[in-house]
């Protein structure tokens, strides 16, 4: 039994004591233990070694005390899995040599074994459930099939993934063979990370608001739906859009256990939008942890009166800042854990 199992029962919609607090990216650049394994090891160096990724991910919990840890990964693992290579460039972020750009490109994309090519993330899933001791549950993740299209196609971080957007608009019967791929392999690879011991699992879109609201069903929904079906028999799944707002009535009679909510939404209009009856996580802004400590206790007070204490896991709006403060970030989880309801 999991010790500090505050974060599944807000899932389940339990009456909870406070809400749990984790925050994405936590795992990450703003603790100066990370940055020493940073100088030793490039970035899909510490990925791929399933001791390295343990470490990190044991490390908030360990520093800042959140209520569950998030497993040391990240989603572009998936792509270059399925035969599309992919490089982390200092100072640049993602970069795809050769993006997928023609029906061509597309076929030459696989539907891996996850066992045998992303075994070692397995191998991080059990070493870090060891480590952990039940302490706190652990979230696998996956990246939706439409952000990871955008690395794909575009090659690069991008402002508005306009070649990506081409390439669907252009070329749409191409580009759904490809969000499929990305779909079926996201499913295998969640279910492996499920069987090897996560207690939930997030999809990220990260650039979902990069689509118009019919775009947004037709490119990215219709296929996180698909995972969300495949997965909800087996473990609490979380959807998170950054940027799709509009989308917050679909998601939530998706099946999804939760919603992420960036810091654009108000916690009202969040309530509103999903019907009051969905967990929701969100919304900090992560830039308004640059504020002194004790303003970042009081917006995370007010932010959690705003959303309710239950049916609600308090969390950013999108990931930790690489400069932030580690006392704030702790500032941040201190807040939920002080928190008394009004």
């Amino acid at each position: 039994m999991i010790k500090n199992d505050l974060f599944l029962r807000a899932l389940k919609g339990e009456t909870v004591e406070r809400p749990p607090v984790w925050m994405m990216r936590q795992a990450g650049r703003y603790l100066p233990d990370f940055m020493k394994l940073k100088d030793q090891y490039d970035f899909f160096t510490r990925c791929r070694t399933p001791e390295l990724a343990t470490e990190i991910t044991v490390m908030p919990i360990h520093q800042v005390g959140t209520d569950a840890a998030i497993l040391f990964s990240d989603i572009l693992v998936v792509p270059q899995a399925m035969n599309i290579e992919v490089e982390m460039k200092p100072g640049l972020g993602p970069w795809l040599p050769n993006p997928v750009r023609t029906t061509a490109d597309v076929e030459k994309v696989i539907v891996p074994d996850v066992h045998e090519t992303l075994g070692y993330v397995m191998e991080a899933v059990k070493m870090t459930k060891k480590e952990l001791n039940d302490e706190v549950p652990l979230i696998g993740f996956a990246g939706s099939p439409w952000t990871i299209l955008c690395y794909a196609v575009q090659g690069q971080g991008s402002k508005n993934f306009d070649i990506a957007k081409k390439f669907c608009f252009t070329n749409p019967a191409a580009a759904h063979t490809l969000l499929q791929k990305i779909t079926d392999t996201t499913i295998a690879y969640l279910k492996a990370k499920v069987e090897a011991g996560v207690d939930a699992v997030q999809i990220f879109d990260s650039w979902g608001g990069m689509l118009s609201p019919e775009d947004y069903q037709t490119f990215s929904w219709k296929y996180i739906q698909q995972i969300i079906d495949a997965l909800k028999p087996e473990i609490p799944v979380i959807a998170f859009g950054k940027g799709c707002w509009f989308a917050l009535d679909v998601m939530a009679r998706s099946g999804a256990s939760a919603l992420g909510v960036d810091w654009t939404c108000s916690p009202k209009n969040a309530r509103y939008l999903t019907g009051g009856n969905i967990t929701l996580q969100g919304n900090f802004d992560p830039s308004r942890l640059y504020s002194p400590p004790a303003e970042i206790k009081r917006m995370v007070n007010n932010m959690i009166n705003e959303f309710g204490k239950d049916r609600y896991i308090v969390n950013l709006g999108h990931g930790i800042l690489p400069d932030i403060p580690v006392e704030n970030a702790i500032a941040f989880v201190e807040a939920v854990k002080e928190y008394k309801s009004n």
